[in-house]
């Protein structure tokens, strides 16, 4: 099996064991699926959740696509190739608890080939990030600390430049750098080398990809059931309208999607079911919100410095 299969392989089985995961989460709705096909070349399943008793919307999506390389492509990716190819999993999940974080993950793999269809460049890239609406410390350490402990079995190097790389990324600008959550890690063009070849990076993606669900779930079940008011639910969908205006104005993947005939409604799966946009909105002085609010503004380091 070749590397392409191989990782093809890979994101199809994770799709699977993530969505009965969270279908066994929330114990209500299930994960309805769409298989596309992209007229180009290659196709997609998108899986949607909905209504639910713990995820009020949420999407995991894989695709396996191909193509040649267009003049939008050349100028958006900086590539100089033939043809292309691209597969990855791509996942957002909204829940219907304020005191559940919302989540983001995505993991890649993208090939470049010459016109006599010989593989010249390949990198990969991805990233888990956590957007909660209250601030809970040992969630926040947990997320991360799955994170850095995964990362450290690779190479030490990885996990502060990656979690450096995700709170730089994830930024509304225009809000006066606020974060949309409190981070994670995030790479891209990571590309094989001597030291770290083809196979490093596939072992490491998986290992990033494997990691989801337990940097995550354990936070889902021991929030889910808390309850809350109707003031909490407005801040969360606040909060939600902050996620909106990232993923409309700044997410390059997004911008990228929708400039090159992409599959809208998959792209635009990451968006939440509800969200607010108030004018000026300023939460109470010395409140949770206010607390939460200050995380996004000053990233912190969630995990504990005497593993390194």
């Amino acid at each position: 099996m070749n590397s392409k299969e191989d990782w093809i392989k890979y994101i199809e089985s994770l799709q699977n064991r993530i969505c009965a995961a969270l279908e066994a989460s929330d114990g209500k709705s299930k994960f309805i699926e769409d298989a596309w096909q992209r007229p180009e070349g290659g196709g997609g399943k998108t899986r949607v959740i909905s209504n639910g008793n713990v995820f009020e919307k949420g999407g995991v999506n894989t695709s396996v696509v191909f193509g040649n390389v267009s003049e939008a492509m050349k100028m958006q990716l900086k590539i100089d190739g033939e043809k292309w190819f691209a597969c990855g999993l791509s996942l957002v999940l909204h829940p219907v608890n304020p005191f559940v974080p919302t989540v983001h993950c995505n993991y890649r793999m993208f090939e470049l080939y010459d016109e006599n269809d010989r593989l010249i460049d390949r990198w990969f890239g991805g990233g888990t990030d956590l957007t909660p609406y209250y601030l809970f410390e040992e969630d926040a350490k947990h997320f991360h600390q799955t994170y850095k402990n995964i990362c450290d079995g690779f190479d030490r190097e990885f996990y502060p430049s990656f979690k450096k790389n995700c709170d730089a990324y994830f930024v509304n600008i225009h809000r006066n750098n606020e974060r949309r959550g409190i981070g994670g890690i995030f790479y891209d063009y990571q590309k094989p080398s001597q030291n770290k070849e083809v196979n490093f990076w596939m072992s490491f993606s998986k290992a990033c990809g494997d990691a989801f669900l337990a940097a995550y779930l354990p936070i889902v079940e021991k929030r889910k059931n808390s309850s809350f008011t109707a003031a909490q639910k407005y801040w969360q969908e606040i909060r939600r309208g902050r996620y909106v205006e990232f993923n409309l104005i700044h997410d390059r993947g997004t911008l990228f999607g929708l400039k090159t005939n992409g599959r809208t409604e998959s792209i635009l799966m990451s968006l939440p079911p509800t969200a607010r946009f108030e004018y000026n909105y300023q939460p109470e002085k010395g409140s949770e919100e206010e607390k939460l609010l200050e995380v996004c503004l000053n990233p912190r380091d969630w995990t504990d410095q005497n593993n390194d």
